[in-house]
């Protein structure tokens, strides 16, 4: 297998439907001890993110700058940014395991609060120690823009704005919420979508960007989170408000949202969303996506997570060669997992991936 050089514009032109390009790109978000394990060395700066994704065949870094920072365990460090973020509970919960297939040492995840979070209360929405817009560190991304070599570029991931209104006030609580005090739900996203959208225009002012995607999960499996009524009250306005900058910056828009959200792809389209990312296998049928959005939306990921845990490199092989075969030709689609590469994806199967996806992803497509 030839190394690719790194070539965003085959990327943005594959996100903007502008026909095929010389191959079909790649895009996924890496953990880190998958990066580590394919570089055979400790992953540890800008500088080795870098370093991996050429090496792994990627036209971007990847970068999270945004509000997400502030959600997490407390005190966050990503190469050196880091956000101290005082509640009187965690947001999140943290869960020690060993999630990891490349080390026998445990890690940490975070599990969302499923009952009351910090703010059930018009009284504790008022004296929640909210961020301003001086709280965010921005510097990450002129760093990072500084490794970059030439034809490659930065994909910055945002958090969006249900996800952390539902984080914040725990998801018994929104919900049953939106009926019984939706005066506080319209509170909370009022807040939350004003400080997203100030954080994206400073992300969307650096040279070094290509593209933004938003990451919120509105959906699960069989269907939508909430419903569409109150997903176009409260997210989509915000959504096409994005969209908009985007538009203005000439940069391509990016949604991730997991699960079935068939029923809102037209509102999703209106919003300014140039790709759709990442097509559960088990919630869409990116075939049929393909048949009835493609001409529209841009088609991301699609590759099973599920498969690629628990099942063979062939197999991962053989579900991508099908996608490549079925919904690459005319472009608009680009191969990935079908939600991130965790942990506890191993390396043999996330390099078949990779591999085939280069081997066989040249235009015009010649898989029989």
């Amino acid at each position: 297998m030839e190394l690719r050089e790194p070539d965003f514009s085959r990327f943005r032109r594959t996100l903007l439907l502008e026909g095929e390009p010389d191959f079909v790109p790649l895009f996924d978000s890496v953990h880190r001890d998958v990066k580590s394990a394919f570089l055979g060395k400790p992953l540890t700066d800008l500088k080795g993110e870098v370093e991996f994704a050429i090496a792994a065949g990627y036209d971007f870094v990847m970068a999270a700058v945004g509000l997400q920072r502030f959600f997490g365990l407390g005190k966050h460090s990503y190469y050196g940014q880091e956000a101290s973020f005082a509640t009187k509970k965690p947001i999140l919960q943290a869960k020690t395991a060993k999630y990891s297939v490349f080390t026998d040492a445990e890690g940490e995840r975070a599990w969302a609060e499923e009952g009351k979070g910090n703010i059930t209360t018009m009284e504790e929405f008022e004296n929640f120690p909210w961020p301003t817009i001086k709280d965010f560190d921005f510097s990450l991304l002129k760093t990072v823009g500084e490794h970059l070599p030439p034809g490659m570029k930065v994909i910055n991931t945002v958090q969006g704005v249900f996800t952390p209104v539902w984080l914040l006030m725990g998801g018994e609580t929104f919900y049953l919420s939106l009926m019984d005090n939706p005066g506080l739900v319209a509170k909370m996203f009022d807040k939350i979508t004003t400080l997203q959208y100030e954080c994206i225009q400073r992300i969307v002012s650096f040279d070094c960007l290509g593209a933004l995607r938003v990451n919120d999960d509105i959906a699960y499996k069989n269907g939508l989170l909430i419903s569409p009524r109150h997903l176009r009250e409260y997210f989509f306005p915000w959504l096409k408000e994005v969209g908009k900058l985007c538009e203005r910056k000439d940069l391509p828009f990016i949604l991730h949202t997991d699960g079935n959200v068939y029923e809102v792809l037209d509102d999703i389209i209106d919003a300014g969303v140039n790709g759709l990312h990442p097509i559960e296998p088990s919630a869409m049928d990116i075939g049929y996506l393909k048949k009835k959005v493609g001409d529209k939306l841009c088609l991301l990921g699609g590759i099973d997570v599920d498969l690629m845990t628990r099942g063979t490199p062939e197999e991962v092989e053989a579900l991508v060669r099908r996608n490549l075969r079925e919904i690459a030709p005319g472009g608009g689609y680009i191969v990935g997992a079908s939600n991130s590469v965790p942990e506890y994806i191993p390396l043999v199967n996330y390099n078949a991936m990779r591999e085939t996806t280069l081997n066989y992803g040249g235009y015009p497509i010649s898989l029989s």
